[in-house]
């Protein structure tokens, strides 16, 4: 994928996220985007997420919200887990 693409795919996965973030807050969580490498997103969990059972769930809804924007085939993979 070009820098260009890649920027374009940052920008709405970051705008996704901004999205979700006051859900996540209300929860006393919160996630930071790390790396966007072509399909693969990497985002960092923090707060009230860590070590929380639906960390799990919240990637997911994650991965569902952004595979809307830019097409299925999108993985997003917590910091750390292969990052």
């Amino acid at each position: 994928m070009s820098e260009p693409e890649d920027g374009l795919r940052r920008s709405v996965v970051a705008s996704a996220l901004a999205d979700l973030r006051p859900a996540l807050r209300a929860h006393g969580g919160d996630c930071e985007l790390v790396e966007v490498d072509g399909n693969r997103v990497v985002v960092r969990l923090a707060g009230a997420c860590i070590g929380c059972q639906a960390a799990s769930a919240t990637l997911g809804a994650i991965q569902e919200r952004l595979a809307r924007r830019l097409g299925p085939g999108l993985r997003v993979v917590p910091a750390g887990a292969g990052a």
